[in-house]
């Protein structure tokens, strides 16, 4: 390898699993339960920054790179006699349940980065359970030695500390990591903690939004070796 990089710390939405294919679905199935009718889901769409007539994600939107909390939150506006709390969990259990689409086939490339000795981990603004059930779904918990949500005890990103819990962990200098995440707040987290940062573009962010804060932007994750030198 001719890198100096010793670990890779991913996102999880957006950049393991591809963001549209995966949450687009999850989001209108979602909406059409908690709302009353149409034009009610269509209103709590707006909240969190989803096109209900077209079922896309609007750039801006909270859920590309907010905590659930910060997406329960905003949706107490729009559903009177409900707590943060109560959506939350829904919107947890709901999360659990929605199929991932893998932004590549993730069993070969992790195989392969395990084979070059990097240790690798996942630090998502996804809670902790749904987090574990997708990655148990693609069968691929067993190569991650460091797995955490925003409520995994060192909250959420672009705070750093799920990165320095990752470093502290596997025992490695920060800047002997990539973060690779697919927003800014990925890339502005792993910069914080002193990480080399790798945009990819499985989210909604395009390459003029993220270059400006990564060393490189991928299309996706299977680029990654080539642009480590693995061989």
């Amino acid at each position: 390898m001719t890198s100096s990089v010793k670990g890779a710390l991913f996102d999880k939405d957006g950049t393991l699993f591809d963001f549209a294919s995966t949450w687009e679905a999850w989001a209108l199935a979602f909406l059409n339960r908690m709302g009353r009718d149409e034009v009610h889901a269509a209103e709590l769409a707006g909240l969190i920054g989803f096109d209900y007539s077209e079922q896309k994600f609007l750039n801006d939107s909270i859920v590309i790179a907010g905590t659930s909390g910060e997406v329960a939150k905003a949706l107490t506006r729009g559903l009177e006699g409900w707590s943060a709390e109560a959506i939350e969990d829904v919107l947890n259990m709901e999360a659990a349940n929605a199929p991932q689409a893998e932004a590549v086939p993730l069993k070969p490339l992790l195989n392969r980065l395990k084979a070059a000795g990097l240790k690798l981990g996942v630090a998502t603004n996804d809670a902790e359970m749904p987090a574990l059930a997708h990655l148990k779904s693609a069968d691929v918990t067993g190569y991650f030695d460091f797995i955490a949500g925003f409520d995994s005890g060192y909250g959420g990103k672009p705070a750093p500390a799920q990165m320095q819990g990752f470093c502290k962990a596997v025992g490695l200098a920060p800047n002997e990591v990539i973060m690779v995440g697919d927003s800014l707040h990925d890339l502005h987290a792993g910069k914080a903690a002193g990480m080399r940062c790798v945009g990819v573009l499985t989210g909604l962010a395009g390459e003029a939004e993220l270059s400006p804060f990564a060393e490189v932007v991928l299309p996706d994750i299977g680029h990654i070796p080539a642009w480590l030198g693995l061989k």
